[in-house]
């Protein structure tokens, strides 16, 4: 929920992978599996805390990925009305990103980016920024690969060296592979473990998973790492 990438990977085929950073102190997620949302399969890893996640896919063509934050960090105003993991979730009860954006009630909801990936037909990358007050609904191009690093743990010059390795990792990948990405977002840094792409500041804010789902058109892989132990999950979605 705090450094995303998505790499286009030709017709609607796409890779996106998540690096969730979280307190230390925070409960165990539960790893991936398969859950029913209005008559949809939606595959996700659970917040055992909040019951949300931070990253999902259905089989109703949608994936839905969130980072904490806007534009800027912002103060912690609680209490907040709900988590902005299980409004993630409320997605998959909507079904449709126009009636999401215009009808959904974010009011009381903390900052976020969600990312909605759309293979429904044409694929489709759509970025929502909630800034506390104002929705705003950004269309991003799917031929391009992007990343997105969480302005609650990053400021502006990290974020922009953490673009900086993408790029080069970018220059020297050019056939994309769901392996290549997840160690990308393992190893990639410069050994700085407050902003390397796996983060660990004194053991109390770090990351706990990276997440990456890969859709082709033999179906969709999820491969989930626990970082704590080396435990790896793969799921496949027909």
């Amino acid at each position: 929920m705090c450094t995303v990438t998505f790499l286009p990977a030709g017709g609607n085929s796409f890779i996106l992978t998540s690096n969730r950073d979280e307190k230390s102190a925070r409960q165990k997620a539960m790893p991936p599996r398969k859950f029913k949302i209005n008559q949809h399969s939606v595959f996700y890893p659970k917040d055992l805390e909040a019951g949300g996640t931070w990253i999902a896919t259905g089989s109703n063509n949608y994936t839905v990925c969130l980072l904490n934050g806007a534009y800027v960090k912002h103060d912690y105003l609680p209490p907040y009305k709900k988590s902005r993991g299980v409004m993630l979730l409320d997605f998959f009860d909507v079904n449709d990103i126009e009636k999401f954006v215009s009808n959904y009630n974010f009011n009381g909801i903390q900052p976020f980016t969600l990312l909605i990936v759309d293979s429904t037909a044409t694929l489709g990358l759509h970025e929502l920024i909630w800034d506390g007050k104002k929705l705003t609904h950004n269309l991003k191009a799917v031929n391009t690969a992007h990343m997105w690093s969480s302005v609650t743990l990053y400021d502006e010059d990290i974020i922009e060296k953490r673009s900086s390795w993408f790029r080069k990792w970018l220059s020297e990948n050019s056939n994309y592979e769901m392996d290549n990405i997840m160690n990308f977002h393992e190893f990639g840094g410069t050994g700085d473990k407050n902003n390397d792409l796996l983060m660990n500041r004194n053991n109390h804010t770090l990351t706990v998973s990276i997440t990456s789902i890969h859709k082709t058109e033999a179906g969709t892989f999820m491969k989930y790492k626990e970082v704590e132990g080396n435990k790896l999950f793969n799921i496949r979605i027909i």
